[in-house]
């Protein structure tokens, strides 16, 4: 299931308030997707490391009321005065059985103990498969009973949206998107200990920023993505459209000689929209969407829109998204299903 599914799906699930177990391999971005729906519901997220906890946190501490022993919750766990949120058991297989057990009573019947989730308080868990080279212990079959399973794989076209609007090199975002089976390789395809996946894109990519293609960047970008990734990026970035041609673009848009491969018009389509707010980019913005192709306008208006929703009320853009409503306006999205079983 792509990310974007797998949101909508969460979202559901939070609603009619039925726990969810989101799988899927390291650094594919299983906690930025549980952090964005809780933004985008505006609701808090107590976000706990399963692999942290012992079994004996979750019950708390007894201590002696009246003469009676009561038992006082950890800290962490919400209170009814709290706004109601996310409570998110991050790397929660990791966890040895024992922890695992701990939570079997609060998955099903929110409550340990005494102690009593407070409504509107929703149990979203995410863990790494066997499969992915991670430390992981089997899931008892009573918990696993008690979630409903998400598997999640990384999508080109989700990822891209993200990538554009958290800042990511429009360079990076070119390359992965003419080797996207690079995005996040099938386990056991990785050449060592660093391996590509979009959390570890997203760090060549800042070190990209800073180091570009000097002498020595290579030895970096193999300790975030691995060698063959990183050679066939390096490749890539040193024959990639560069910022003095863009510059030129923006400087003059309505005569300047646009790019004609896809990897140097994803790099100007993702760096115009990354800069969309600048005034002199926001004014080149009609006679660019004018002359580049019809799915690459296409893309730039999606992209400008993402980073800056303001646009939306430009002459220029506005008028190109009148004429491009039939593709522009996504379909509505097919109705989620649930993936089951457990791995």
């Amino acid at each position: 299931m792509r990310s974007s599914r797998v949101s909508q799906t969460l979202r559901t699930l939070v609603e009619i308030g039925r726990p969810a177990f989101v799988w899927g391999a390291p650094g594919v971005g299983k906690s930025a997707v549980v952090q964005s729906l809780a933004k985008s519901l505006d609701r808090p997220v107590i976000d706990i490391r399963a692999p942290l906890l012992d079994p004996t946190d979750l019950r708390g501490l007894p201590a002696v009321v009246d003469g009676r022993a009561v038992w006082a919750p950890p800290s962490f766990l919400p209170v009814k005065t709290d706004k109601p949120g996310i409570l998110f058991f991050d790397e929660l297989n990791a966890a040895p059985p024992l922890v695992q057990a701990s939570l079997y009573q609060l998955v099903l019947d929110r409550r340990v103990g005494e102690y009593v989730l407070p409504d509107g308080w929703q149990i979203i868990a995410a863990g790494n498969r066997a499969e992915d080279r991670s430390v992981v212990f089997r899931m008892p079959a009573a918990l696993a009973n008690r979630f409903i399973h998400l598997e999640f794989e990384p999508h080109f076209d989700d990822w891209s949206e993200w990538a554009v609007t958290a800042g990511v090199s429009p360079v990076v975002i070119a390359f992965i998107a003419v080797r996207r089976e690079l995005l996040a390789p099938k386990p056991g395809e990785a050449d060592g200990i660093a391996f590509a996946s979009p959390r570890s894109w997203h760090m060549l990519s800042d070190a990209y920023l800073a180091l570009g293609t000097e002498a020595g960047a290579l030895e970096v970008y193999q300790g975030c993505v691995g060698k063959g990734a990183a050679i066939e990026f390096l490749e890539h970035a040193k024959k990639s459209l560069s910022i003095e041609v863009i510059e030129r673009i923006i400087a003059r848009p309505d005569d300047a000689v646009l790019p004609t491969n896809a990897g140097d018009l994803w790099v100007l389509v993702k760096h115009i929209a990354q800069r969309v707010r600048e005034p002199k980019v926001t004014a080149a913005l009609g006679s660019l969407l004018g002359r580049l192709g019809a799915e690459w306008a296409v893309r730039l208006a999606r992209d400008i829109l993402r980073v800056s929703p303001a646009l939306a009320f430009n002459p220029a853009v506005a008028a190109f998204a009148k004429r491009n409503a039939d593709v522009l306006v996504p379909k509505r999205a097919e109705k989620s299903s649930c993936a089951e079983g457990v791995s």
